[in-house]
């Protein structure tokens, strides 16, 4: 029996949003909603200028909602942000909690949404297996870029500044009861914005295909995510609206294969170096390492046969050369290269930069990145995305794998 058919006999799970809205005027379904109290959450002011906060609110005034809009979540949000918006929560008591905005928003929402549920939890203890949530409030997702797919996913990240981590909450609980996917929320996206979170969609659906969890449920949608993205990213971010509102529908196949097929060290690296290195100035935006990051992976998980075979096949659906699957591989590696370059994303953490490419410095000194990689490594192995990798990194390969990453050096190991 081959290894993809006897990882399928074991008992999996597979879990979506009780429904999902998308298309032109999925907005609208907020007037369907039945309650009597909504927070809407919001970020940094993008959901106001466009007027789909109005929107949004003046649909649930319209179900006979009372409303209360909290506003201000930064990106990458902290604990701090967590537990102040779960004690508004706790003042207010909604019994609909209504996200709305990137991905940071969404994944704040949520962690405020346990804690809300159940007031005496820690952010320790949200780590491990939670009790069922929906006793005060249900949760909609609505989002307004194209790459987290948190609206479809069981999880949420949440950074730790004062240990420079970010740390994932994975459970089925915190997967949204309704998702809307309105490709109007990112006609306006920024350039930059769209090649980073189109390549962190890229990579949600790569490592899902290629993870030790995937599925015959799982494997179509991540195949397809990795046609449509590869087909759309380059010409949404050039600023074609039908592009992206392609990609805006991609993203989501994206998160709803890595929710239930999971991920690999891709994401386990992003964690651990996203805000690893902010005393310096240097935050790595998320959807950016991810981009510098997998085409190093790629290689170091191809010398798995079962992954080297299903990178193959990736190839194929990208409509790359290749007469076997090694050369398949190198031809996906050289493909993901180039989409970075055609999305200004530099290779590699020595040379990044937030708003230079090519940067002649980056904001991580070598100095400093050399002393914080075995603790950087470490962290990373620990990352709860690490498990589901097709090849298991030892403390040794994890520190090369990031000196590759940091360099910009070929994995040859």
């Amino acid at each position: 029996m081959a290894a993809d058919d006897q990882r399928r006999t074991i008992m999996q799970r597979f879990t979506l949003p009780r429904d999902l809205y998308h298309g032109e005027g999925a907005l609208a379904v907020l007037k369907e909603l039945k309650g009597s109290k909504a927070m809407v959450l919001v970020g940094g002011g993008s959901m106001k200028r466009g007027g789909f906060l109005q929107q949004a609110c003046d649909y649930l005034v319209e179900a006979g909602f009372a409303i209360s809009v909290y506003e201000g979540i930064e990106a990458d949000p902290s604990i701090e942000t967590v537990m102040q918006g779960a004690q508004a929560m706790l003042d207010f008591k909604p019994d609909w909690i209504v996200a709305m905005g990137g991905g940071s928003v969404i994944d704040a929402a949520k962690a405020m949404w346990i804690k809300y549920e159940v007031p005496d939890i820690t952010f320790e203890d949200m780590q491990k297996p939670l009790p069922k949530l929906r006793q005060k409030a249900h949760f909609a997702a609505i989002p307004s870029t194209s790459g987290t797919a948190t609206e479809v996913t069981a999880f949420s990240i949440i950074t730790d500044y004062s240990k420079g981590i970010k740390y994932p909450i994975a459970d089925y609980e915190i997967t949204p009861d309704i998702a809307i996917v309105d490709a109007a929320l990112v006609a306006a996206l920024p350039q930059k914005q769209v090649a980073h979170t189109g390549m962190d969609a890229l990579t949600h659906a790569i490592e899902a295909y290629v993870s030790t969890a995937n599925s015959a449920y799982s494997d179509g949608l991540a195949l397809h995510a990795i046609e449509l993205v590869h087909n759309n990213l380059i010409a949404s971010y050039n600023g074609d609206q039908q592009a992206r509102a392609v990609m805006h529908d991609a993203q989501c196949l994206a998160g709803m294969a890595f929710s239930n097929a999971l991920l690999g060290i891709v994401h386990s690296m992003a964690h651990k170096t996203g805000a690893a290195f902010a005393d310096y100035g240097a935050h790595i935006i998320h959807g950016a390492a991810n981009a510098m990051y997998l085409p190093k992976v790629v290689a170091f998980n191809a010398a798995d046969p079962a992954a080297k075979a299903r990178y193959g096949r990736i190839a194929d659906t990208m409509g790359l050369a290749g007469k076997d699957d090694g050369e398949k591989v190198a031809s996906l590696i050289a493909e993901l290269r180039a989409m970075s370059d055609a999305l200004n994303i530099p290779h590699g953490i020595g040379t990044y930069g937030a708003d230079a490419y090519p940067a002649e410095q980056g904001f991580v000194p070598e100095a400093v990145f050399l002393e914080r990689l075995p603790e950087i490594a470490k962290n990373a192995i620990a990352d709860a995305c690490t498990p589901s990798s097709p090849r298991q990194p030892s403390q040794e390969e994890m520190e090369a794998l990031l000196k590759c990453c940091y360099y910009d050096t070929e994995v040859d190991f």
